[in-house]
């Protein structure tokens, strides 16, 4: 099978492309951190979700990891737990004690389904759902003051480079869970 991939010089349509292993971009002796793109991805994460902390500077408000549930919510993605998971890329335990939380705040609560009394769904309070309608405004308010000085090509370009290394990662990481099930 590795011959057949060295062999081959496109990947179909539908496949991303393999990384490059004739570039090296990083090398062990030169490494510097703070030029790392893992670094510097973080540090903006750290940026933005600050800025999201004090746009919504009420003490009862929502916290940055908080605003992913409820923003789905609000669009209808996930009525239980484990959708909500799956939706916002959590494990199921992350997002009880996120949902804890939010419903504390009252924000959501938990609502057995008159169906199935095994299925707990979540739904949005009056509060959660005002909350909720928030987070686009908020969000988009505090990524535009991050791309200050941006200019429309180079914001494209920008996301372009964004949506390459999101595909690289998805795709190794792809093939570790193909590797890791041929192994075992």
């Amino acid at each position: 099978m590795s011959q057949l991939k060295a062999v081959r010089a496109e990947p179909p349509a539908d496949e991303p492309a393999e990384p490059s292993s004739t570039t090296a971009f990083y090398r062990p002796e030169t490494y510097r951190a703070e030029e790392s793109i893992g670094w510097m991805m973080r540090r903006i994460m750290t940026a933005v979700s600050q800025a999201v902390e004090v746009q919504m500077h009420q003490p009862h408000s929502p916290t940055y990891p908080q605003w992913m549930p409820l923003h789905k919510l609000s669009l209808g993605l996930g009525a239980t737990v484990a959708e909500l998971a799956r939706e916002c890329e959590l494990d199921t335990g992350a997002m009880t004690r996120l949902l804890d939380r939010l419903e504390a705040k009252g924000l959501c609560r938990r609502v057995r389904s008159v169906a199935d009394r095994r299925v707990v769904n979540i739904e949005l309070t009056d509060e959660g759902r005002a909350a909720g309608q928030e987070v686009p405004r908020v969000l988009c308010q505090v990524q535009n003051d991050h791309l200050a000085g941006f200019s429309e090509d180079e914001w494209q370009q920008l996301k372009s480079y964004l949506r390459r290394i999101l595909d690289n990662a998805q795709a190794l990481s792809a093939r570790r869970e193909k590797d890791d099930s041929t192994s075992s």
